[in-house]
């Protein structure tokens, strides 16, 4: 969407960074499709055979040169898709259809392939969405190549890439052809695009709509992909606070690799636990690289969202025990699958208002057999003393309680299998239902460690949809009564010495960052991106001061009053170089 009377289009930053440069309109060539037929099937079959040979050989040498690029772990986006061409079943389906239907093979192929993606399009869940494109374009690819053409970026300088949608290949390409950025009107977080972009550190703006209809082929543009911001022909005074951004960036980029190893503290001593959420594996290079103590959040709902059923205990077991290698020593602590409300139920279940219906634990304490199979996974990946488990969207004590006695279940089956776990596997639960906070004192009685939900909590407490437009304006992080309520949260855990952190978007936020420490809080987690500016404000502030802070927002009555002392704080406390760089 376009902010009014402005040339600023706004959608989803998937990987950080800024880049200003002429705008390339890359409209993929839609391939006429003959459906028309054939005479000679041998010949038609031979063509096939050499599409396809074509087409490995060119995702072989797409592959070397992302294996030289990413890395073998991310790299093996395209290993899939050569797999798909390797499909035995898909290939004599494709040839059985030519020899029964004797017509053209790229009507064939267009048919057979589009089966598929059909069936991952009517999936009401974007991470299906997403994987349909990559399916596509190897039918595209395989097309292409039955007519004998070639690709083509026809980039001869460095531009931003706009355009509908971007594959893993077009991703990979276009940035060995100069590209800077890529703006595209589809697309999220989890696209294959959006992951590529980030490890290749491209910034990159997804979701923006209609960027192809606003943006014209050579025009200036500016891409931020901090805020999911371009804007388009910047005036000269955009262009020049962009600039000395980008100058500022590259600098303090430097500065804050430097800080890798060095703790997260204020400068009075206070240590401050700087964890990553974790929402894709490929995440994990940078959570390392960025110098994280652990992962905070581990969103299960990507292992599930990978595979057409429920997955196995030993493909979960598996997954948990890659993340806790990859982090040891540090702790990853893993939620439970966190289902429903904007979360697409596995079942066909209709609900009139699904954030307050069957979500989360409710989902899991119903569905036994599938929570418990989770649960031995991540106990069985436990061995290494590093693996914590939590349980989302926790309402009542006796949600707790019987998530403990199944998580005991477990431990006697598995001690009975005589199968290796972490007997003292810490146990947490999210605080993000209001019935949660009012009960904090309680709730952590019951819990080994408390982590707080902000983007539920603060839903659920204003009574504001966060996804509804209409009104979106009220959902305030700093309204008073959210600043209250963590505060209350924080002071309860600590009574009862209970580890609190906070894993919502609101930790990710650089303004909201001292008021959280000031507020109490041990530890923030938040996306790796956002890690080293953290770390860097953290150790640029006092705690002594902070906690002042925090004492007088809580005296506050609006969510103004608030914002203002806050950004007053920091534009007089925190470095210039940061907010400039960042903000």
């Amino acid at each position: 969407m376009t902010d009014d009377k402005s040339n600023i289009l706004r959608g989803i930053g998937a990987a950080p960074g800024l880049a200003i440069a002429k705008a390339y309109l890359f409209k993929k060539e839609r391939e006429s499709i003959n459906q028309g037929y054939i005479e000679d099937i041998d010949d038609a079959i031979k063509s096939l055979d050499e599409a396809l040979d074509r087409s490995r050989k060119e995702l072989g040498k797409i592959f070397s040169l992302a294996i030289d690029k990413l890395g073998e772990k991310r790299a093996s986006i395209f290993e899939a898709q050569i797999m798909i061409l390797d499909d035995p079943v898909l290939i004599e389906n494709i040839k059985k259809r030519i020899n029964d239907e004797k017509r053209y093979p790229e009507y064939i192929v267009d048919d057979e392939i589009s089966k598929y993606q059909k069936l991952m399009d009517e999936v009401n869940e974007s991470y299906m969405k997403e994987r349909s494109l990559d399916i596509a374009d190897i039918k595209n690819r395989i097309i292409r190549n039955l007519k004998q053409k070639k690709w083509k970026s026809r980039i001869t300088q460095e531009v931003i890439v706009v355009t509908d949608n971007l594959t893993p290949a077009d991703s990979v390409l276009f940035t060995r052809a100069n590209a800077r950025g890529y703006v595209t009107n589809f697309g999220g977080l989890t696209s294959h695009a959006a992951i590529i972009a980030r490890s290749l550190n491209v910034p990159a703006v997804v979701g923006v709509h209609e960027a192809t209809v606003k943006i014209n082929d050579g025009e200036t543009i500016i891409i931020d992909g901090f805020k999911g911001i371009v804007v388009v022909n910047p005036t000269e005074e955009q262009l020049a606070k962009y600039e000395e951004r980008v100058q500022k960036l590259h600098i303090y980029d430097k500065e804050l690799a430097l800080l890798k190893d060095q703790p997260a503290v204020t400068s009075d001593g206070k240590k401050i636990a700087l964890l990553s959420n974790l929402d894709l594996f490929e995440e994990m290079d940078m959570i390392v690289q960025n110098g994280a103590d652990g992962v905070g959040l581990v969103r299960t709902e990507q292992v599930f969202e990978e595979y057409a059923q429920f997955p196995s205990e030993e493909e979960q077991y598996k997954f948990y025990s890659e993340i806790a290698k990859k982090i040891y020593p540090n702790n990853a602590i893993i939620r439970a699958l966190d289902i429903g409300g904007d979360k697409v139920l596995p079942f066909d279940v209709k609900e009139a208002n699904p954030f307050l219906g069957w979500r989360g634990i409710r989902f899991l304490l119903d569905n036994r057999p599938l929570f418990k199979t989770q649960i031995r996974a991540v106990l069985r990946a436990s061995t290494n003393r590093n693996i914590k488990f939590m349980l989302p969207m926790i309402a009542s004590i006796v949600e707790i309680r019987q998530s403990r006695k199944l998580i005991e279940e477990c431990k006697k089956e598995l001690d009975a299998e005589r199968i290796h776990y972490d007997s003292d596997m810490q146990v947490g639960i999210m605080i993000e239902v209001p019935s949660a906070a009012v009960m904090a004192n309680e709730f952590a009685a019951e819990a080994d460690f408390m982590s707080i939900g902000t983007n539920d909590l603060i839903q659920y407490l204003l009574a504001v949809d966060r996804g509804n437009e209409i009104v979106s304006g009220l959902y305030q992080e700093f309204h008073p009564a959210v600043i209250r309520s963590l505060e209350h949260i924080i002071r309860e855990g600590k009574i009862k010495d209970k580890f609190v952190s906070i894993c919502g978007e609101m930790a990710s936020d650089p303004i909201a960052i001292p008021l959280l420490v000031g507020l109490g809080l041990d530890s923030l987690s938040l996306s790796p991106a956002q890690l080293p500016v953290t770390k860097r404000i953290i150790r640029s502030i006092s705690y002594k001061e902070v906690k002042n802070l925090a004492d007088e927002c809580l005296k506050l009555e609006t969510e103004c009053e608030i914002k203002d002392k806050l950004n007053h704080f920091f534009n007089e406390k925190i470095e210039e170089q940061i907010r400039t760089s960042y903000l």
